[in-house]
């Protein structure tokens, strides 16, 4: 089969490689589609301390079930599904209280094991979640970074009423700003450095729309001069993160729901969350929120079309990476 293969950090070649073949409790799966995202552009710079060379990447997708292994139940070939990429091992402390995102022999499929950029990928069955019908494979490969939202807002839920601003209209933020305004706020105001991001948050419900320069201060507080009940990082950059501290209304909450590179560093003020009465939240990946995220996506709820802005061949890997880096794409996916 053809796939993407990471031999080393910013090395990528198109390939052919064995097909996978399924182990006893394994599906595997026929990619339509996968997914980037901006741990993608992570493990390529070789910045995500868990990933091994070589791999292959991806892991945000859809396919068709075509091979079950020896004790698989509820699966068949021909079932359409997405695929939950967690890899938790269900032994460790973390696992058996519940919290498989933090578990202590975390791996994921894509990450720490080869993944979706393939015609092919193996998975643990208990991993393939059936789609309904009508959901596309586009559709279902939203399915994975949606539920990070999902996750996201289950640490850290939205209550009616919460003014809230989000920094990144990137294709997560976009997904952010979807979910917080079903979920109940008030208001939502988006920063970020592209006009084009900004159109679409503002045709996907953002009230306020803003980039960053000397006029962000005055606009934002204008609008909302205690602050934001809610403020949500979804750019990794931990410069934004900083920033971010300084439009929390007191007694408000901060969710840092980007990736940074790790061993990046911040700085604020202790007094200042004390004396405010903050709260910080962190967001780690999935955590078994595969179902209501399907259910959720079939609602229409969320919209997904206006984010997914390119479909690319597999040859197109690097491409699409470059163009994801700029910032003049949302959701690029790749389809074997």
């Amino acid at each position: 089969m053809k796939a993407v293969v990471l031999q080393r950090p910013h090395e990528a070649v198109v390939e052919e490689v064995p097909t996978p073949t399924p182990g006893p409790n394994d599906v595997i799966v026929n990619v339509k589609a996968c997914g980037i995202c901006g741990t993608d552009l992570h493990i390529f710079d070789g910045e995500f301390p868990p990933s091994p060379f070589p791999l292959i990447p991806g892991h945000e997708m859809a396919g068709v079930v075509a091979g079950v292994g020896r004790g698989v139940q509820g699966l068949r070939e021909g079932d359409r599904v997405a695929v939950d990429p967690s890899l938790f091992c269900g032994e460790c402390y973390f696992c058996k209280t519940l919290r498989g995102n933090l578990c202590e022999r975390w791996g994921a499929i894509g990450d720490t094991t080869d993944g979706g950029f393939a015609e092919y990928v193996r998975a643990p069955a208990r991993n393939a979640y059936l789609l309904p019908e009508r959901m596309s494979f586009a559709e279902g490969a939203f399915v994975e970074p949606l539920s990070c939202v999902t996750w996201a807002l289950k640490r850290m839920p939205i209550a009616v009423g919460d003014e809230v601003l989000i920094f990144g209209a990137g294709p997560m933020g976009l997904l952010l700003l979807q979910a917080v305004k079903h979920d109940g706020a008030a208001s939502l105001a988006m920063v970020d450095l592209k006009a084009n991001r900004l159109a679409v948050a503002r045709e996907l419900g953002a009230d306020l729309t803003a980039s960053p320069g000397a006029a962000l201060n005055e606009t934002l507080r204008q609008a909302h001069p205690r602050g934001f009940d809610v403020v949500i990082d979804a750019t990794g950059n931990p410069r934004v993160v900083e920033e971010a501290f300084a439009y929390v209304k007191r007694g408000g909450r901060l969710l840092i729901f980007g990736v940074s590179p790790a061993g990046a560093k911040v700085s604020f003020e202790p007094f200042k969350v004390y004396n405010n009465d903050l709260t910080i939240y962190g967001s780690m990946a999935v955590n078994y929120t595969f179902f209501p995220t399907i259910e959720f996506l079939e609602s229409g709820a969320v919209r997904v079309q206006p984010i997914l802005t390119h479909t690319l061949p597999l040859a197109r890997y690097t491409d699409a990476l470059a163009l994801f880096r700029s910032g003049e794409s949302l959701k690029i996916q790749l389809v074997p």
